[in-house]
């Protein structure tokens, strides 16, 4: 159902679609729910430190969390104590939990895990995105980072970061379920900054370029899961066929990177979040198997010198990382 729906949402054009109706109403809901919390109908409420908030209009990865993560590395750099406060996807529970190294995925979340991992930031998991940023300014931090709270209107934020795929821009241009977005690509025009991930090759997110920072992802060295070997050059698995498992929001992003590192692929992709089992990872062969670190965080415990991970780290130009960290500070700037 997945990958029908993904087929659906993501062509160039929309065509007919029987749930189209169902995505007009999901608009009007999402309208008169913004307008509730403009006019003050519903509260919207305001933490002691700056909010900065990284999201998507459009469901699927678009590659959010290494700009989180990017954001995170350079803000501390800075000497801010950093604090990113994230929804947790699948964990169990609802309150307010900070991510330890001692935490397991199924408790957090595999994102907030490899955030935590990734920034040595103070992360918590909650699905209010409230009590979790005041958790977090409890601990300490001088500006929360609010990982994929675009929609969660009830937190109120400084600046609005927003994430475009490239090449799937915004698929059908419609809005849930008939299409993936979240909410119409005209919210474009509230964000502060828009960052664009990869080149513009989508028709529907070519006039955003325009006005959006381009960003890129670039894999590393291959690390192995269980951590017991030294990483790889991506370079020693070029003209070999490996399997590639993908359990994240755009699995053929990843197959199309590993591509282009000229690896030959059987491709093994799963819903997003998915548990492994080892038997999914088990194949009838000797070949490597190379999945994306956000897949690792899920594949602990699972003891097989084949599985190895690849890092993504966001990149941008010197002159347009400048240009969004400027940008950054001057909306979070007192008096702005």
């Amino acid at each position: 159902m997945e990958q029908r729906l993904t087929a659906l949402w993501y062509r160039e054009s929309a065509g007919f679609s029987l749930l189209a109706p169902l995505g007009w109403l999901y608009r009007l809901v999402m309208a008169l729910r913004r307008a509730a919390y403009a006019r003050g109908l519903l509260q919207v409420h305001r933490v002691e430190k700056p909010v900065i908030v990284v999201g998507n209009l459009t469901v699927g990865g678009t590659g959010k969390t290494p700009l989180v993560a990017w954001l995170a590395q350079q803000l501390s750099l800075t000497g801010l104590k950093v604090g990113i406060v994230s929804r947790g996807y699948g964990r169990s529970g609802s309150d307010p939990v900070a991510v330890h190294g001692t935490s397991s995925w199924r408790q957090v979340g595999d994102e907030p895990m490899l955030l935590a991992s990734l920034t040595g930031c103070d992360v918590v998991v909650s699905r209010d995105r409230v009590a979790g940023a005041r958790k977090l300014v409890s601990l300490g931090v001088d500006v929360v980072i609010a990982d994929d709270g675009l929609q969660h209107l009830r937190l109120a934020r400084d600046c609005e970061l927003v994430v475009i795929d490239g090449t799937r821009g915004f698929g059908n241009g419609r809005l849930l379920p008939a299409g993936p977005l979240r909410e119409p690509a005209s919210r474009l025009r509230n964000a502060d900054i828009v960052v664009v991930n990869g080149a513009p090759e989508h028709a529907s997110v070519r006039g955003s370029a325009a006005k959006g920072l381009q960003m890129s992802l670039y894999g590393g060295d291959a690390h192995r899961v269980d951590g017991l070997a030294m990483p790889e050059p991506l370079e020693h698995f070029r003209g070999r066929r490996v399997h590639a498992v993908a359990g994240i929001g755009n699995p053929q992003r990843f197959f199309r990177d590993l591509r282009a590192r000229g690896i030959d692929l059987v491709e093994h992709p799963f819903p997003d979040h998915h548990p492994f089992t080892a038997a999914e990872l088990t194949f009838d062969d000797e070949l490597p198997v190379l999945m994306t670190q956000k897949d690792a965080v899920r594949c602990k415990g699972i003891e097989s010198a084949r599985l190895w991970y690849v890092p993504v780290v966001a990149r941008f130009s010197e002159s347009q990382a400048k240009e969004l960290l400027e940008r950054v500070a001057l909306a979070l700037a007192p008096g702005e």
